[in-house]
C-alpha cells in the first residue's frame, strides 16, 4: 500500500528530475517572482513554463497566487526538506556500511602485514639469513 509520504516523495522527486523545474526553483530561492518573469531566461512558451509550474505546484515546492493579471510564484521547501530527510537515511545507512567495510578492510591489511614480517628472511641485523 501507498503511503501518503511516499506518494509526496515521488511527486518531489519526479519534479526535481527535470532541468527546467530546478532552475525555475533556483530562481525562486531568490524571492517570489511572476511567472513572466520565471519564463524569460528558457527558450520556451509561456504555456510550457506554465505547464512545468503546475508539475511543481503538484509536488508542492511552490504556489501561486494571482494578484490582477499577474501571477506570483513563492517557492515552498517543505517538500525538499522531507526528501533531504529521506535521503539522509539512506546516506546514514551506506556510511555506517562504508565504515565497517574500512575497519574490515583495515584489520585485514594489519594480518596481512603481520604475515608478511613473519615470512620475510630478513635477519634482525638487517641482513638476509
Amino acid at each position: 500500500m501507498v503511503n501518503y509520504r511516499t506518494e509526496a516523495l515521488n511527486f518531489t522527486f519526479a519534479a526535481l528530475a527535470d532541468p527546467t523545474r530546478r532552475a525555475i526553483l533556483d530562481r525562486l530561492s531568490f524571492g517570489d517572482s511572476s511567472v513572466t518573469a520565471l519564463a524569460e531566461p528558457f527558450d520556451v512558451s509561456l504555456p510550457a513554463i506554465s505547464k512545468q509550474l503546475r508539475v511543481l505546484e503538484r509536488a508542492g515546492l511552490l504556489t501561486q497566487e494571482k494578484d490582477g493579471r499577474v501571477r506570483r510564484c513563492r517557492l515552498e521547501a517543505q517538500p525538499m526538506k522531507e526528501a533531504v530527510e529521506w535521503i539522509a537515511q539512506y546516506r546514514r545507512f551506506w556510511e555506517d556500511k562504508l565504515e565497517s567495510l574500512a575497519g574490515y578492510l583495515e584489520n585485514l591489511g594489519l594480518e596481512t602485514d603481520d604475515q608478511e614480517q613473519e615470512d620475510s628472511p630478513i635477519d634482525s641485523n638487517g641482513g638476509n639469513s
